[in-house]
């Protein structure tokens, strides 16, 4: 990809700094008191990546997702998941023509811009495994037909904690497809309170009706241009080892004198390392600099990682999450 010239980008950044501050302001009227959860979601737009959101029910994950796809202009589409549902209820499927002989593709939810997988921990292994070949590939199969997706199609999805009754883990080759994992906690008692004069209060029939109200800010031409920017912002040579050197502490954290062997069973793959140069690169965007500095690595590493990571049975016992074991990593691993 060819470099843009300083002034070009300059510039590109100045006009791409409005519109994110709009678009973060505009999903800030509709999930108050989630700014985190905003700003990744932003930073996974820059970036072109997956999204894996966890929160018990009730916290405004939906009409997040729902929110930013309005706002982009993008088609959107939302699947519940459930025990019984089919791969074919994602995909599509064949529709038999007696008058010709021939079999017609009819397509599933699955062709959008984005698609919105609701609760996708609550469906078994064989349907989860079916985005696969559209999250990675861009694509889907119908029998022995192939569909392209559209350049921006955008999976985020939500689960609830696997703790909860009826939820399934979702296997880890899926996981590592997703470039962020977020987790939503609740809200401050002040953003609660705020919460009962937003619309949805007002209107208990249609609760997010008022959603569809409201103009786009940008077109899929913008989403398209804001990724080609990201791509763009400056990653040195220092920041590029700091990230591998997080990632293989991951893996061999012995090698960093960190004493974590036990508490960690996988560490995470090389497509994290390409993942967390991404994700800060669009932080970076998204704090309006072209360059990547070590703070966007370490405020995203948590996010890459943690899905892509299994702690043991040790860390377990001690009461470890793999977050804890995260922040030790990050604790230890010289910043350069």
């Amino acid at each position: 990809m060819t470099t843009p010239e300083p002034l070009a980008l300059e510039s590109g950044i100045e006009n791409a700094r409005r519109e994110l501050d709009d678009l973060v302001r505009r999903l800030e009227t509709v999930v108050v008191g989630q700014r985190p959860l905003i700003e990744k979601l932003v930073v996974a737009l820059l970036a072109g990546g997956h999204v894996l959101v966890e929160g018990v029910p009730g916290l405004a994950k939906t009409r997040a997702v729902r929110a930013l796809a309005r706002a982009l202009d993008l088609p959107f589409r939302r699947i519940q998941f459930t025990p019984d549902l089919l791969p074919a209820d994602l995909t599509g499927t064949q529709i038999y023509r007696p008058a010709t002989g021939t079999f017609d593709v009819r397509p599933g939810p699955i062709v959008t811009s984005v698609l919105l997988a609701d609760e996708i921990n609550r469906a078994p292994a064989k349907v989860q495994s079916a985005l696969l070949e559209a999250m990675q590939e861009g694509q889907i199969t119908v029998g022995d037909e192939t569909i392209v997706l559209p350049e921006t199609f955008w999976v985020l999805a939500t689960q609830n904690p696997i703790e909860h009754e009826g939820t399934y883990p979702l296997p880890e080759a899926q996981l590592d497809r997703f470039l962020l994992k977020i987790l939503v906690g609740y809200p401050d008692r002040d953003a609660e309170l705020a919460m009962l004069d937003l619309p949805t209060v007002a209107d208990a029939s249609r609760p997010d009706a008022w959603l569809d109200d409201a103009p786009a800010l940008l077109n899929p031409a913008d989403v398209l241009r804001l990724r080609r920017l990201t791509a763009s912002i400056q990653v040195a040579d220092a920041i590029k080892e700091y990230v591998v050197d997080l990632v293989r502490a991951t893996r061999d954290p012995e090698a960093f004198g960190l004493g974590l062997g036990p508490l960690i069973e996988l560490g995470a793959s090389p497509r994290a390392t390409i993942s967390l140069v991404r994700a800060a690169r669009a932080h970076a965007l998204l704090r309006r600099r072209d360059y990547v500095t070590p703070h966007d690595v370490k405020s995203m590493a948590r996010d890459v990682l943690r899905h892509r990571v299994v702690v043991s049975y040790e860390a377990d016992a001690e009461g470890l999450s793999v977050d804890d074991v995260l922040t030790r990593i990050l604790d230890h691993v010289p910043v350069p």
